[in-house]
């Protein structure tokens, strides 16, 4: 079992980079339904990593809290059930 929730960014204004608060979280393209594949990345011991479906870059940032994100707006939530 996790001991940890994966946070999930989404790029819907197309930003050429997003600066986020960790270093494993999932790319989710766009808002559904213009979403791809939900991608889990782990950027191990790199500060940059390019999401291989919608090419948003990813730095990290350690001054952020998990759900942050430089520009703001970025972090996708999950509408419930």
């Amino acid at each position: 079992m996790a001991d940890h929730v994966i946070p999930h960014f989404q790029n819907d204004a197309g930003h050429e980079a997003i600066e986020i608060g960790v270093s494993e979280f999932m790319c989710v393209g766009a808002t559904p339904p213009f979403d791809h594949p939900h991608v889990y990345i782990d950027m191990g011991d790199e500060r940059e990593m390019v999401c291989g479906y919608c090419s948003t870059l990813y730095r990290l940032n350690t001054s952020l809290k998990a759900t942050e994100t430089l520009p703001a707006g970025c972090l996708f939530l999950e509408a419930a059930a």
